[in-house]
């Protein structure tokens, strides 16, 4: 089974091995092991090409309901592969412990299928990056992972919707206002009531002005 698979003892994250590739220079890929279960259990990981990869750990036991990390290395490489295509795999094999193990008292056969022991096996595939296309993945998966920038934005444009709203609000009460005065025939519109009414106004289009000249921010 593979990582994403129906692991039962143990899953894996993330579901396979990605390695940043450049020449005479290491690279390295961290995997998270979780334990499932209320029991203890052991782990041992294994590669199809040992010489090209350090492990670290390479077997440990995780308590129950807990979890790890475990190291996988590139070392240093003197040669690209071809079309930079990766053929090499890993297997992690886990299976139950007794109470307290550790890693030291970790027996030959542990991982034998032997007497009925259940082994359970975690395939995970290798892919090699070359370092732009790391860089541009990662720039999708910020772009992608960022709610609170979204929500931000959002707030802004409310923000400017709600003084575009208000703004009108008080423009149909100045009207309004003007209207009933004139209906009561009083023709003698005073001269403070006239300031008055220039000053909201100059407030109103400063406003206005503001909240549609504002540049939002952008990612």
């Amino acid at each position: 089974m593979t990582a994403s698979g129906g692991n039962q003892l143990i899953s894996v994250q993330p579901n396979d091995l990605k390695f940043i590739f450049e020449l005479e220079k290491p690279s390295f890929c961290d995997l998270k092991v979780v334990n499932n279960t209320e029991h203890h259990v052991a782990f041992k990981v294994k590669t199809t090409s040992p010489k090209k990869y350090l492990v670290r750990p390479n077997t440990s036991v995780v308590q129950p309901w807990d979890s790890t990390v475990i190291r996988v290395t590139l070392q240093a490489q003197k040669e690209y592969p071809p079309d930079m295509q990766c053929k090499d795999k890993f297997l992690l094999l886990s299976t139950i412990v007794p109470a307290h193990t550790d890693v030291d008292a970790l027996v030959s056969d542990t991982f034998n299928k032997d007497n009925g022991k259940v082994i359970e096996e975690c395939k995970l595939k290798v892919f090699y990056m070359s370092p732009n296309s790391a860089s541009e993945d990662e720039g999708l998966r910020s772009s992608i992972q960022s709610p609170d920038s979204n929500s931000a934005l959002q707030r802004l444009k409310d923000e400017r919707d709600a003084t575009v709203r208000q703004t009108t609000q008080l423009q149909q009460e100045l009207d309004m206002l003007k209207r009933r005065r004139h209906r009561k025939g009083d023709s003698g519109f005073s001269i403070t009531f006239a300031v008055f009414v220039g000053l909201i106004g100059i407030m109103v289009g400063f406003l206005l002005n503001l909240s549609l000249s504002s540049p939002l921010p952008t990612e």
